[in-house]
């Protein structure tokens, strides 16, 4: 079986190291300007974390070679970067029988929408699932276990998915047929994990943050009922497995961001000194679009908005966010 991984980033060389040993061959595409001469002729890369891929990894910018005769493809792009490689491979000659798995986690603006409904929108014959689950990259490196979920409509899809991703003792693999609550899990808990590392670095204390994951899982329940998610789902990997990881990680990109913010750095500042994406940033954007629309209160993720977006300072964020108005707290079973 061939593995193609679409993306040479983090999480992208991540998967091609962790999955190598399960396919006979495996190739990852990225645009020429992606692929340092380290990772084309050493198999090498040491930003912004240090991966060593095995000789049989192939490295390519031509995506037409590199998704010939894939059995799964592994989408490991930036969200906003999703449409685009969705018509890039729809030129290259994708097969509608190749599954497409998607493991980028965010809502693209402006449209407001899943990647799986991106993905569809382009390729709307594409076999589909979705990886989502507690994925740091740095732990996956090290060796360490954890598990996630494979989303998919046809059931049959996100077995064959579990049975070829699955590593032994390493990355164990559920199945799930609830592409929605998965996708949105993932996807809305970045913002909340910016939230949980500006309160760590303010010094807020524990309660502080367990206020704050508890709270914030409501927010992701409450919007993702209204798109149409299975609220059981939001409590399993993809949604409270993922949310304890990134919010309790200074290895979460997102985490991070919250954490600069808090010393009052400024955004671009920030990006520019993390070197890579963090899809949170623009989460927070997309869910207080979506909570409007919706007209569903998302306080702790319009917080974030505003610390992104604005120059408000953290003591009045933190001030606005104790003093709203009281009210009864929600239950969902």
């Amino acid at each position: 079986m061939k593995l193609t991984v679409i993306g040479a980033g983090c999480w992208g060389l991540t998967l091609a190291w962790l999955l190598t040993d399960n396919f006979d061959r495996v190739t990852i595409w990225g645009r020429e300007q992606d692929l340092s001469e380290d990772l084309i002729k050493n198999k090498h890369a040491s930003k912004p974390l240090e991966v060593q891929l095995k000789d049989k990894v192939e490295i390519t910018s031509n995506l037409s070679e590199a998704i010939k005769d894939a059995d799964i493809i592994l989408n490991v792009v930036a969200t906003s970067g999703t449409r685009d490689v969705c018509e890039k491979l729809k030129k290259a000659g994708i097969k509608s029988e190749q599954i497409l798995v998607n493991a980028s986690k965010g809502i693209e603006l402006p449209s407001l929408m899943r990647m799986s409904e991106v993905i569809k929108d382009v390729l709307p014959d594409q076999k589909l699932a979705i990886l989502s689950g507690p994925t740091l990259a740095k732990e996956v490196l090290a060796g360490l276990p954890t598990a996630a979920s494979v989303a998919c409509e046809d059931i049959q899809v996100a077995e064959f998915v579990q049975k070829a991703c699955t590593v032994p003792s390493k990355f164990r693999l559920y199945t799930n047929t609830d592409v929605i609550g998965v996708e949105l899990g993932g996807s809305l808990k970045n913002v909340i994990a910016i939230a949980s590392g500006f309160a760590k670095t303010m010094g807020l204390g524990d309660n502080c943050t367990g206020t704050l994951l508890t709270r914030g899982m409501a927010e992701i329940v409450r919007v993702s009922i209204q798109l149409g998610a299975n609220p059981s789902t939001l409590y399993g990997l993809s949604g409270m497995g993922d949310l304890i990881a990134t919010c309790s990680s200074p290895m979460s990109r997102n985490y991070t961001v919250g954490s600069m913010l808090a010393k009052g750095k400024k955004i671009d500042d920030i990006l520019s000194e993390l070197g890579s994406v963090a899809e949170g940033v623009k989460t927070s954007k997309a869910i207080c679009e979506l909570a409007k629309k919706l007209d569903i209160e998302v306080p702790v993720s319009s917080a974030i908005y505003e610390a992104v977006y604005t120059d408000i300072t953290p003591q009045a964020l933190l001030e606005k966010l104790m003093n709203r108005k009281l009210k009864e707290e929600e239950r969902y079973v």
